[in-house]
């Protein structure tokens, strides 16, 4: 057949140069052929049959072949179309992941600056916290020293004083007769309460400083002061302590004081109960003190502020600031039938009596 010959620049240019170029490249190949060598040469016309179905069958194939090409030209088209979007969204799936990364790196640096800060302050706030605890400490030794030296202050000044006013109104009262009768009186009344003046400063300088928790210790000041406390609030305190329980150091026997005064004096102000236990052991390096009564108990939203240390009153803040000074722990225990309040405390340097210095001080019996 003649136009095997065409059918090379038929697929060519239906290959690489698309739809229109390949038909008019069929079109011009096909009238060639017919003008050129298809009898009647020098014409376009086909009056041969076979001639006829060789054109018809070179036409079809050359359609199929331009179609097929046009068909594979687009698909890959839409294949690089995709492809190169496939890339962009690649493209965009690294930037997005730079981004992010970028992004987590900034977090993850303020997260550590924020860190840094908060440990900072964080820090700053326990060296508040101690030196706070310090303070208390030092706040609550003065005070006891100051008590002290008031309680001095009362026994050997005013004491001293009273005791002169006492000895000279008693030497006027030796010859009644030589006085009136409304002066005698007077003098006789001057001295009563001349005496009971004295027994009132005694007693606050006792109370004061108990001179007892010097020179016998802890057992014998707080069975003085339960006695003492006893006469005067009418309430029945008990003492529980062992025979044996020695000394202890003097800021720890003066620390432990001061917490049963004020237990006892919360008994007194609060509970309405009308009896109390003061019970102290010591054994395998640690003190551990309750104070009991059966009253009437704390109310719920106290008790909460105790376990939560919010809001409490000056004495148990005293109390807990006194334990925390010896890394102790303080626990109270209160319902409708009474409150316990339970204090451990380490004592591991407590030594005997001879060990501790002890400053000279009056006892009760000499005082006045």
């Amino acid at each position: 057949m003649q136009y095997l010959v065409i059918f090379p620049a038929v697929v060519f240019s239906a290959w690489y140069c698309g739809v229109g170029p390949s038909i008019v490249a069929t079109a011009a190949a096909f009238l060639g052929e017919t003008y050129w060598f298809i009898d009647p040469r020098g014409s376009f016309t086909i009056t041969d049959t076979r001639q006829i179905v060789a054109a018809c069958i070179y036409l079809l194939t050359a359609t199929f072949i331009i179609t097929l090409a046009e068909l594979n030209r687009r698909a890959m088209a839409s294949a690089a179309q995709n492809l190169r979007e496939a890339h962009d969204a690649m493209d965009k799936q690294k930037r997005f992941e730079q981004e992010l990364n970028e992004s987590r790196r900034q977090l993850e640096f303020q997260v550590q600056e924020r860190t840094r800060e908060l440990e900072q302050r964080n820090v700053e706030l326990v060296n508040q916290a101690d030196l706070v605890r310090e303070l208390s400490g030092r706040l609550l030794e003065m005070r006891d020293e100051e008590r002290r030296h008031i309680a001095r202050e009362l026994h050997d000044g005013l004491g001293q004083i009273i005791a002169a006013v006492h000895m000279n109104l008693s030497r006027i009262t030796v010859e009644p007769q030589k006085l009136p009768p409304d002066a005698e009186k007077a003098a006789a009344e001057a001295v009563s309460l001349t005496d009971q003046l004295s027994r009132e400063v005694r007693t606050l300088s006792h109370l004061l400083h108990p001179p007892l928790l010097d020179e016998l210790g802890l057992q014998s000041a707080l069975r003085w002061y339960t006695e003492g406390f006893a006469d005067r609030s009418k309430i029945k305190v008990t003492v529980e302590m062992p025979p044996d329980f020695g000394r202890l150091p003097r800021d720890l026997e003066m620390h432990i004081f001061r917490i049963v005064q004020e237990c006892l004096t919360n008994v007194h102000r609060h509970s309405a109960s009308p009896v109390a236990v003061v019970r102290l052991n010591h054994e395998e390096g640690r003190v551990r003190l309750e104070v009991e009564d059966a009253g009437k108990g704390i109310p719920r939203e106290k008790q909460l502020a105790f376990k939560s240390e919010g809001r409490v009153g000056v004495g148990i803040r005293g109390m807990r600031e006194r334990v925390r000074q010896f890394g102790g722990t303080l626990e109270i225990k209160s319902s409708p039938s009474g409150t316990r309040v339970i204090v451990d405390l380490p004592a591991a340097h407590a030594s005997a009596a001879s060990a501790i210095p002890v400053e000279p001080a009056a006892s009760p019996a000499s005082a006045g």
